[in-house]
C-alpha cells in the first residue's frame, strides 16, 4: 500500500475548495479556542464568607476591647474565612456557528494541503489487532511522525491495533474537526474520507 501527497489540483478535483489566500484565519482561531474551552471542566470552587461553616456571632463586643471592630468570624481577612471573588463552577463553552466551523475546517485542511503534509490512500486497515502490524503499516505510509488518520469507517481490529500508538490518532471523517487537522505533523486521508470532508465543507 502506498500513499500519495494530496496536491492543490487533486484536492480541487475532489471537490475541496482550497483557500489560497489569508481568508478565514480568524474563523480558524475562534473555532480552535472554542474546542479547547469546551474541554475545560469548570469545576474550580471556593467558599465565600456566606459558605464558610463558622458561627455568625460577633467575636467580641464593639467597643472597649482596644481591638478593631469585627462583625463575624468568616471575614475574608481572617485565616479560615471566606474567599473574596474566588472561582465558582462555570461553563467555559463558546458558541460558534456551523458556518464558522465549516470555514475553519476548510481553512485547516487548505493549510495542510499547501504544506504538502496530507497523504491519500485507498484504505487504512490491518487484519489482526496487533500493534506491531499497525506500526509497520504507518511506517510504510508516513514514517514515524505523529499522524492523524481519517477514514469513513475503521474495522474493529484496526482500532484495537492503534490504541497503544500514542503518536497516531484515528478519527472518522464525520467527526474530524479543524483542531484535529492541525495537531499532527501529517494527515492521512482515505479517498472516501476526502469525499466526505468535501461534502461537509460544501454543504
Amino acid at each position: 500500500m502506498s500513499a500519495n501527497i494530496l496536491t492543490i489540483e487533486a484536492a480541487k478535483a475532489a471537490g475541496v475548495p482550497v483557500i489560497e489566500n489569508g481568508r478565514y484565519t480568524q474563523a480558524l482561531h475562534d473555532v480552535v479556542v472554542a474546542y479547547r474551552a469546551a474541554r475545560r471542566s469548570g469545576s474550580a470552587n471556593t467558599k465565600s464568607k456566606a459558605d464558610v461553616n463558622l458561627s455568625g456571632a460577633k467575636p467580641w463586643r464593639q467597643k472597649g476591647t482596644g481591638r478593631a471592630r469585627a462583625g463575624y468570624k468568616s471575614s475574608p481577612i481572617w485565616v479560615g474565612g471566606g474567599v473574596v471573588f474566588g472561582p465558582k463552577p462555570r461553563d467555559y463553552r463558546k458558541i460558534v456557528s456551523k458556518s464558522v466551523r465549516r470555514a475553519a475546517l476548510n481553512k485547516a485542511l487548505s493549510e495542510r494541503i499547501k504544506s504538502s503534509t496530507v497523504l491519500t490512500v485507498d484504505s487504512v486497515s490491518v487484519e489482526s489487532p496487533r500493534t506491531k502490524d499497525f506500526i509497520a503499516l504507518l511506517h510504510s505510509l508516513s514514517g514515524s511522525d505523529s499522524v492523524l488518520i481519517v477514514s469513513h469507517e475503521f474495522t474493529e481490529n484496526t482500532f484495537l491495533a492503534a490504541r497503544n500508538v500514542q503518536w497516531a490518532h484515528l478519527v472518522r471523517s464525520a467527526d474530524v474537526n479543524a483542531e484535529d487537522l492541525l495537531r499532527h505533523k501529517k494527515v492521512i486521508l482515505t479517498h472516501a474520507a476526502l469525499a466526505d470532508i468535501a461534502k461537509r465543507i460544501n454543504s
